[in-house]
């Protein structure tokens, strides 16, 4: 299985846009339209492609946002498989090569997310790689997760 994280460019964002999710994930995620739509308003945001023998198969879009602490906070700000590819073990694959991703291209401590209560798959999901609750919420009443990686310190 040849597998890829791509930036989405012009040539790729319809396949990008096809991208669909079960009709019992609605309520969690942005549709890919609103995620593309948002990265282009603010600059913080980065969408990418999750591939799968070159084909698109999923979605994730991450930001770099300055923090109260004047530090930075890297988080994982959307993840999506499309429904068609669910069920395969892929989301759990590409959340491990996401982590990884991040923690290189920024050789980051930590990784943020948010999650709503109540969508226990994805909760599930992020606490078998670690993430944990810290006790806050962001903007929009999601619950913020933390996962502390291994940093590998460029020396």
């Amino acid at each position: 299985m040849f597998t890829e994280i791509r930036d989405i460019t012009a040539f790729s964002k319809q396949e990008i846009l096809a991208l669909r999710i079960a009709d019992n994930q609605q309520h969690f995620i942005e549709t890919t339209r609103q995620c593309l739509a948002e990265a282009e308003r603010d600059r913080h945001f980065t969408p990418l492609g999750l591939y799968k023998d070159n084909s698109a198969i999923g979605f994730a879009m991450y930001g770099v946002f300055p923090h109260d602490d004047q530090s930075q906070r890297i988080w994982l700000d959307r993840y999506l498989i499309d429904e068609r590819y669910q069920k395969q073990g892929l989301g759990k694959y590409f959340l491990q090569q996401l982590i990884h991703y991040l923690t290189v291209k920024f050789n980051c401590a930590h990784i943020y997310l948010s999650v709503y209560d109540n969508n226990a798959v994805a909760i599930r999901l992020y606490q078998q790689f670690g993430f944990t609750f810290n006790g806050e919420r962001d903007d929009k009443g999601e619950k913020v997760m933390v996962l502390e990686v291994c940093r590998h310190d460029n020396h």
